[in-house]
């Protein structure tokens, strides 16, 4: 549990949501890429992995449109936020919703994942047949998964990081580093006064979600000797 939890059940003392913070000094940087034939992150075992579609139109100067992944070794309980993309749509496509699928098929074809959640909250609610169709119209494989939450954003958030930061199981790329992800940890508050929170919501989303298992592809070659001396 996080310190705010803890304070309020454990100890009893009353914590104000306007003190709670998340701190990203907290998250422990790596630079090593998943490895598909051992199943690894470095020496980390990898049980699953998930990603998670936090959609809007992704214009400029209003929110933003956020898909993250996800690895997670259940043994450890450590999380792993391998990659986050800021999707920005041109304000004179005609088809933001069509461009951005395509950038998000791009992500899930650069990491080599076969399914996708996406929030059907709102805008969200046309995306997975848009989606479906470009699936199609690249050979399929991918499967779309719809989820709709109905718990405050604010409440999601505090309790999926807060718990991951407190005990160091909360692990990021360095690439992490190179987005809005960090900025948003700065500036966010439960009290709901922080503008720019949809990189948080999306990872939170794809904390939270089933992930889906991971196996490594490739196997030491085992000998096996058989015994011939029978008779027929």
């Amino acid at each position: 549990m996080g310190e705010h939890h803890f304070m309020a059940q454990m100890m009893l003392e009353f914590m104000p949501l306007e003190r709670v913070r998340l701190d990203p000094g907290m998250i422990q940087i790596y630079d090593t890429e998943f490895n598909n034939l051992t199943g690894q992150i470095g020496t980390e075992k990898i049980t699953g992995a998930s990603v998670y579609w936090d959609p809007s139109l992704g214009h400029k100067k209003t929110d933003s449109s956020v898909i993250a992944l996800i690895f997670r070794d259940d043994k450890t309980h450590r999380i792993f936020l391998h990659d986050i993309q800021y999707m920005v749509t041109p304000p004179d496509h005609p088809q933001p919703l069509t461009y951005q699928c395509d950038l998000v098929l791009n992500f899930l074809e650069r990491y080599n994942m076969h399914r996708v959640t996406v929030e059907t909250n709102g805008l969200g609610n046309a995306l997975p047949e848009i989606l479906g169709d470009k699936i199609a119209s690249r050979g399929g494989g991918i499967y779309v998964q719809k989820i709709t939450n109905n718990t405050k954003k604010e409440t999601r958030i505090l309790n999926t990081f807060e718990p991951l930061l407190g005990a160091a199981r909360m692990f990021a790329h360095t690439r992490i580093t190179r987005t809005p992800f960090m900025a948003e940890m700065l500036g966010w508050s439960p009290i709901g006064s922080s503008y720019h929170d949809d990189g948080l919501d999306a990872v939170s989303g794809a904390i939270n979600i089933t992930p889906t298992p991971i196996r490594p592809l490739g196997q030491t070659c085992r000998t096996y000797n058989a015994n011939t001396n029978f008779k027929v």
